[in-house]
């Protein structure tokens, strides 16, 4: 039965090993795809109030194609760019709260 079977859409195309290699890491992978699809989420919801503050997909989409899958097809393609975030200095980080301090809200 070669041939008769439909090649899965999603996480499998494009494959892991390629996405791989435009990220650092796995987890690296999962917050960079993540992060656009929840953009592209907001951007479709946004389409239905008229307002347009988020960048829609770079790619083209088929046809109830999911937000994620969408992402994973925007960094195979390169068409998006990953900057580090760089992150505080420990010793700039917030006050605790210390036992018998008040807090208010």
């Amino acid at each position: 039965m070669a041939g008769t079977v439909a090649q899965p859409i999603g996480i499998t195309d494009p494959p892991i090993d390629e996405l791989l290699e435009r990220t650092d890491s796995k987890y690296g992978l999962v917050l960079y795809a993540s992060q656009r699809a929840r953009q592209i989420n907001a951007y479709y919801s946004q389409l239905n109030e008229g307002l347009l503050e988020n960048v829609g997909p770079l790619v083209e989409t088929r046809n109830q194609e999911k937000p994620l899958s969408i992402a994973m097809r925007e960094i195979n393609a390169g068409l998006l760019v990953s900057t580090p975030v760089e992150e505080k200095p420990a010793d700039a980080a917030e006050p605790v709260a210390e036992p018998g301090d008040e807090i208010t809200f």
